[in-house]
């Protein structure tokens, strides 16, 4: 009797294990913070899928999988795992809403708020050329390490803040923007593979896209000179370009910019305080 119950209370306790192992196995592991702006790196069992909202997202096959919150991110999200035996595992996920920055300017003249048709065609023009650089969905997985700072200087810019000219909502800044001379040293926050290069677009001047893998992109604009070429490979920490003041800007800066897909992405969140 006594070796019977030993016999079902291990027999129990294996089960107990089982269970632990396989739920933690349908557990993803989540680096990032559930914010508003935010890309969050998450990884799972290799083999196992993954739905965001419903929608399947890119796994690699070690696991790795990003997923992004928008500037105006709703509250909740939801994360599911089916495993290789077909199983679905949910998780909620929480998103903090975010305060940014509104300025209001009135009494501007109208040819400063709207561009001129010329000008607004070449922007078209270039915004396609963008898109273009951002359609791939590579499976490099350089988005899951740690970013570094791009460049050194003073952040004057900031992701999701907005202008009203003349009662009218602008675009909200999109970048995170750190001022040196022009001529200072810009670096791959990553590596990653050279998208685009152009050196002269009407709104950003000298452009660079670099993809980190999943359809994650850092962009580089307002560049002086780009020292790499569509197709090279970087390594994080090499210097890809010099800041510059081309394009829309009022004075030299790097404006970086972080795409997953078509979601904008904050990348000071990406980063160590200095």
């Amino acid at each position: 009797m006594r070796n019977k119950i030993a016999t079902n209370l291990l027999l129990a306790s294996c089960l107990a294990v089982l269970a632990i192992g396989t739920a933690s196995a349908a557990e993803p592991t989540l680096k990032g913070e559930l914010k508003q702006g935010s890309m969050v790196v998450g990884k799972t069992e290799p083999g196992n899928r993954v739905e965001f909202n419903g929608e399947e997202i890119k796994v690699a096959e070690n696991g790795y999988f990003v997923i992004g919150f928008p500037r105006e991110a709703d509250s909740e999200y939801q994360l599911t795992v089916i495993d290789n035996e077909g199983q679905s595992h949910q998780k909620t996920l929480e998103v903090a809403s975010r305060e940014y920055n509104i300025q209001r300017v009135d009494g501007l003249p109208q040819e400063t708020v709207t561009p001129d048709p010329e000008a607004q065609k070449r922007a078209r023009a270039d915004a396609e050329l963008v898109w273009k650089a951002r359609q791939q969905r590579s499976d490099m997985t350089y988005f899951s390490s740690n970013f570094i700072w791009p460049a050194e200087g003073r952040v004057t810019g900031v992701y999701g803040s907005q202008r009203i000219l003349n009662g009218e909502p602008r675009n909200p800044h999109w970048g995170f923007d750190i001022a040196a001379p022009t001529g200072s040293p810009v670096k791959a926050p990553a590596n990653g593979v050279v998208t685009l290069v152009h050196p002269d677009m009407l709104m950003s001047g000298g452009t660079l896209i670099v993809d980190h893998g999943h359809g994650v992109f850092s962009t580089f604009i307002h560049l002086h000179r780009i020292l790499v070429e569509e197709g090279d490979y970087l390594v994080q920490g090499n210097v890809i370009a010099e800041i510059g003041a081309t394009g829309r800007a009022t004075g030299p800066h790097l404006d970086w910019r972080l795409n997953w897909g078509q979601v904008r992405l904050d990348p000071e969140l990406l980063l160590d305080e200095r």
